[in-house]
């Protein structure tokens, strides 16, 4: 219902956010969810796997992981597109202090 009301007044794309292969991604995309935004945690790529078999036509954002390895797992799975969250300073700034302290 929201997708539905959403669409009717705006005038860019809708991106629904799916976090588990339980929730309706038949209704979101019959609502008029335009692209897809999974963001499943460890089990993003099972999940994009899962709505790419049902929905081969669909754009699909979803969020890559902390490793490399985690991301090329996501684009195999079959997303379009990768959202990053890159270190923090935190972590940058601790790696940094550990190299100095060497």
């Amino acid at each position: 219902e929201t997708i539905t009301q959403i669409k009717q007044v705006v005038d860019i794309p809708v991106i629904a956010t799916i976090i588990s292969s339980e929730m309706d991604v038949a209704g979101r995309v019959r609502a008029g969810a335009d692209i897809l935004n999974i963001s499943g945690a460890a089990r993003t790529p099972e999940i994009v796997v899962k709505i790419r078999k049902d929905f081969p036509d669909i754009p699909i954002i979803a969020t890559g992981g902390p490793t490399e390895e985690n991301i090329l797992h996501t684009i195999a799975a079959g997303a379009n597109a990768i959202t990053y969250t890159p270190p923090s300073p935190a972590v940058l700034f601790k790696e940094m202090m550990e190299k100095y302290r060497e």
